[in-house]
């Protein structure tokens, strides 16, 4: 999928949501919670499998030319210190601070709460999480959108079941998806003229990780704080440049 163009992953998610939208609007509260939750365990499943194949990387011939086979100690020492400055500074209880903030900045009364209600929940939901930063620069870099590609099943779901309770507001979140996304694609792709082939298969490796611990959070196995591991997708360029300084 990495050679279709730039940007697809994205674009496909605001038609999912787009289409999960009035699908929702129309049915209501006729879909069965068993099927959401069926769902959302394929998808973990999917997810796990993404992260896989991502971790594949670290064994790329041009990231083991670069640091002379620490590649596994690259990845490792970028998760361990990542997940530390992520504690340490809890990303993940920010994001979730955050997404309350937003969430009663923008509380509204009378008809238009319902509809900013759902706006903002379903727009929180899209873009703020690992699946929607790691796929965007993924598509960004040229590494393929099949990321933002499940992530689009899972919010067209999502959405689906937002807008059943929540109604149109849900189908304006749309935008915020195009917005945000669109961005951090971009960030990618600039971010590709700038990383070397080493420094972009670290970061995939690592991202990888990150995927496979959102899969065990999707599938209910384990409540890993996804959040305080995102520091790591920033420590592994680096990482790579200095490992192959010093040896």
């Amino acid at each position: 999928m990495a050679g279709v163009f730039i940007g697809l992953g994205t674009v496909v998610n605001v038609i999912t949501v787009v289409v999960g939208a009035l699908i929702g609007i129309a049915l209501g509260n006729r879909i069965p919670e068993k099927t959401k939750n069926t769902v959302t365990s394929v998808l973990g499943l999917v997810t796990m499998v993404l992260g896989g194949l991502s971790v594949v990387a670290m064994g790329s011939d041009a990231l083991e030319a670069e640091v002379d086979g620490a590649a596994m100690l690259i990845v490792l020492a970028s998760l361990l210190v990542g997940a530390l400055l992520g504690s340490w500074l809890r990303v993940e209880d920010r994001l979730e601070q955050g997404a309350a903030w937003v969430r009663g900045r923008f509380t509204a009364s009378g008809d238009s709460a319902r509809f900013v209600d759902g706006m903002v929940t379903s727009t929180l939901v899209f873009c703020v999480g690992p699946l929607a930063i790691l796929g965007s620069l993924s598509d960004g870099l040229g590494r393929g959108a099949e990321q933002l590609l499940v992530k689009s099943v899972l919010d067209g779901f999502a959405a689906m079941a937002f807008a059943s309770t929540l109604g149109w507001g849900v189908l304006a979140s749309a935008g915020a998806v195009a917005l945000i996304q669109g961005s951090l694609t971009a960030v990618g792709y600039f971010a590709g003229d700038v990383l070397s082939t080493a420094q972009v298969d670290a970061l995939t490796a690592t991202g990888g990780v990150v995927l496979l611990a959102l899969g065990l959070r999707l599938l209910d196995l384990k409540q890993i704080p996804v959040g305080d591991l995102l520091p790591a997708l920033l420590l592994a360029p680096p990482l790579v440049s200095l490992t192959a300084a010093l040896f």
